[in-house]
């Protein structure tokens, strides 16, 4: 796919090529910049208890504090309603409204998203809300086996029909899991995330359990609220390293289970049968009727992109060439593969309307001057536009974008050490600075709406 000179785009007419409705957000979850880990009745998550094991996060650091969104939401508000946002993109802590995960709501965990919801409405920005964003209650880790029980299937309907209950009138929309692959694979399979698993047979039932109450929710929100809703699932595109067949067949694995295992139940009530014969005696435990659960019609689509994965004849990713260069995270910077995945997802799949719901680098800034000249955060953001913009002339029905994130923040097993926002936190005494990218985004958002 050919894109324009991405070292030479005009920002204004970038802005204008974007339809006039189209939304501009930025995106966070509870986890990352809440803090309050243990106020107001809160109760502890899988996070909270992987933070506090040797070993497990890279600067040692936890979640009890994070960026204190908790107490200075009103604050945050304020600077995304003054970058001129259209909306804002957060997750709801389970613990938080339910400490143990079943039986008893905390009202207090609900007070706080009531103001937020309320403060978000009240500033013009429409609230997307993520009902799991990876926080579990520890005591269903504890009591029920986690995410490997299909009784906390069931818990996850309950919550999510009383989010709908409570919120669903002033949501504009609902997703139910963020980026089930990490939840499956990074939480059971590698042990970079909470619960900290090893183990293949793990993971690939927990993935089955997350699309199974991922369908359970979206039934038992359709019962209580009009908002829409929707999943939002991270695409990491399968490359082979080189026209060799054998690493065309791991491209084509690795695709089959980081792209289609989630998309296939969601849109076409079946696992790709590649991926599952591949899997052989690992492959989960599926009972009758479970992916007619699965499958139930959905509002939107969130898709959550970063990078791609080149793939060796061993199975094994072989690093990329990095002609744009890569992120902090080492990630390689390829817009064009943004652009190309997401003419496939139309073309494949037809599904309904798509948000770019995570896009957006971590950078090593610095404060220089009093301020944060992240020219590479620029680049970047600027180079996926260009490609979110080709890809919707090719077809792609997208209908908005959300930055991932707007406040540096808990990068999960990376600690702090990891900036992505457009805002800079100084942990020590939590001070926001925007960074010249949150200006730049601030007058590209302007210059689109301008034809409003």
């Amino acid at each position: 796919m050919n894109l324009p000179d991405l070292d030479r785009i005009d920002p204004a007419a970038l802005a204008q090529s974007f339809p006039p409705d189209f939304l501009w957000g930025v995106a966070t979850s509870a986890a990352q910049i809440e803090g309050a880990a243990f106020e107001d009745g809160k109760g502890a998550s899988i996070w909270d208890r992987f933070c506090r094991q040797p070993g497990r996060i890279n600067d040692a650091s936890n979640i009890d504090v994070a960026c204190d969104h908790y107490h200075r939401y009103r604050d945050d508000v304020a600077l995304m309603q003054g970058l001129g946002l259209d909306c804002y993109r957060f997750s709801f802590s389970w613990p938080r409204v339910q400490p143990l995960g079943q039986g008893a709501w905390n009202e207090a965990g609900f007070g706080f998203y009531d103001r937020l919801i309320d403060t978000l409405l009240e500033a013009g920005l429409q609230p997307h809300a993520t009902l799991y964003h990876w926080d579990l209650p520890q005591a269903l880790d504890e009591g029920l086996g986690g995410w490997l029980s299909r009784e906390v299937v069931a818990r996850f309907a309950d919550y999510a029909a009383e989010i709908a209950r409570r919120f669903g009138s002033r949501l504009a929309s609902i997703a139910t899991h963020n980026e089930p692959w990490c939840t499956a694979t990074l939480g059971y399979e590698t042990a970079q995330f909470a619960p900290g698993h090893q183990s293949r047979v793990e993971s690939l039932q927990v993935a089955h359990h997350l699309m199974l109450s991922h369908g359970d929710a979206v039934r038992a929100m359709r019962a209580e609220t009009a908002a829409r809703l929707g999943i939002v699932l991270n695409h990491t595109p399968s490359f082979p390293a080189t026209p060799a067949e054998a690493d065309r067949r791991a491209a084509r694995i690795d695709d089959g289970l980081n792209v289609r295992w989630y998309m296939d139940p969601i849109f076409r009530g079946v696992y790709p049968a590649d991926a599952f014969e591949y899997v052989g005696a690992d492959a989960p435990s599926v009972e009758a009727g479970d992916l007619e659960r699965i499958r139930q019609p959905l509002d939107f689509l969130g898709i959550n992109f970063y990078t791609r994965s080149l793939f060796g004849a061993d199975g094994k990713t072989v690093p990329g060439p990095g002609r744009r260069g890569f992120t902090d995270m080492g990630w390689e910077i390829v817009p064009e593969v943004f652009a190309q995945h997401l003419v496939r997802l139309a073309r494949e799949y037809s599904p309904p309307p798509m948000f770019i719901t995570e896009n957006g680098m971590a950078n090593a800034d610095r404060i220089i001057d009093g301020r944060v000249p992240d020219a590479e955060r620029i680049a970047y953001l600027s180079a996926h536009l260009q490609a979110l913009a080709t890809a919707m002339s090719l077809g792609a029905d997208v209908r908005g974008y959300f930055y991932w994130s707007l406040l540096d923040n808990f990068e999960w097993n990376s600690g702090y050490d990891k900036r992505f926002g457009l805002v800079h936190v100084d942990y020590a005494t939590l001070e926001r600075l925007p960074k010249d990218s949150a200006h730049w985004y601030r007058d590209f958002i302007a210059r689109h709406h301008a034809r409003r």
